[in-house]
C-alpha cells in the first residue's frame, strides 16, 4: 500500500473551498444593454500532488468575519430573578410546542400546544424527566394551583435555575419558561 495522501486531499479541498469563497466575494459582472451576454467565470484551481510533496502543509488563508459568533440574548428582571430573554438550543422543548405571543411579563419562552392540546400534568411530567436528564437537580413540581396551573422548579450547577409553568388557556396548553441568567447560554 502506498503513502497516505488523505491529509493533502483535505488541504486541496480546503484551498478549493477558500478560493471559491473568495471568488464569490469578488465584484459581480452584469450584462450591459449593448452586450449580448456577460457572465462571471471562475478560474480553475489546479494543484499538483506528487512524490515530491513535502510534509509541511501550505498555509491556508482565512476570511475574517466569515462566520460571526452569535451574541447571547438580552436579559430581563422577573419576580423569580434575572432571566435570559430566550432559551439555548440545548434546553428541552415539549414535542409539538410552538412559540406563541400569549403570556404576561417577560419570559425566556412562551410555547403553546394549540394543534394538540395536552393535559398540563403530562407536560409537567415531561419537563421533570427532561430537566433531570439535562443535569438539573433537584427538580420539584407543584400543582395544580388555584388557577389550575402546574409549576416545575429546577436547580442546576452554580446557581443556575429554571422555572416552567404549564396552564390551560382556553383549548390551548401554554408553557411559560424562565431560564435564569446564571445559567450558561449555549
Amino acid at each position: 500500500m502506498g503513502p497516505d495522501h488523505r491529509p493533502w486531499r483535505r488541504l486541496v479541498t480546503i484551498v478549493a473551498v477558500v478560493a471559491a469563497t473568495l471568488a464569490a466575494c469578488g465584484p459581480s459582472v452584469t450584462a450591459s444593454p449593448n452586450s449580448p451576454t456577460a457572465s462571471p467565470t471562475a478560474s480553475p484551481v489546479a494543484t499538483e500532488i506528487g512524490p515530491t510533496a513535502t510534509t509541511e502543509p501550505t498555509p491556508v488563508p482565512t476570511v475574517s468575519g466569515a462566520t460571526p459568533t452569535p451574541s447571547p440574548p438580552s436579559q430581563s428582571d422577573t419576580d423569580r430573578g434575572r432571566i435570559w430573554d430566550a432559551l439555548p438550543a440545548s434546553f428541552p422543548t415539549y414535542p409539538g410546542a410552538s412559540p406563541t405571543e400569549v403570556g404576561q411579563g417577560p419570559a425566556s419562552a412562551t410555547l403553546s400546544l394549540t394543534s394538540n392540546p395536552t393535559e398540563p400534568a403530562e407536560v409537567v411530567a415531561y419537563y421533570q424527566t427532561a430537566l433531570t436528564t439535562a443535569g438539573f437537580d433537584p427538580v420539584v413540581t407543584s400543582g395544580p394551583m388555584e388557577d389550575g396551573s402546574y409549576q416545575v422548579e429546577a436547580s442546576g450547577p452554580a446557581g443556575c435555575a429554571a422555572w416552567v409553568t404549564v396552564a390551560r388557556l382556553g383549548t390551548d396548553t401554554v408553557i411559560t419558561i424562565l431560564y435564569g441568567a446564571e445559567c450558561p447560554f449555549e
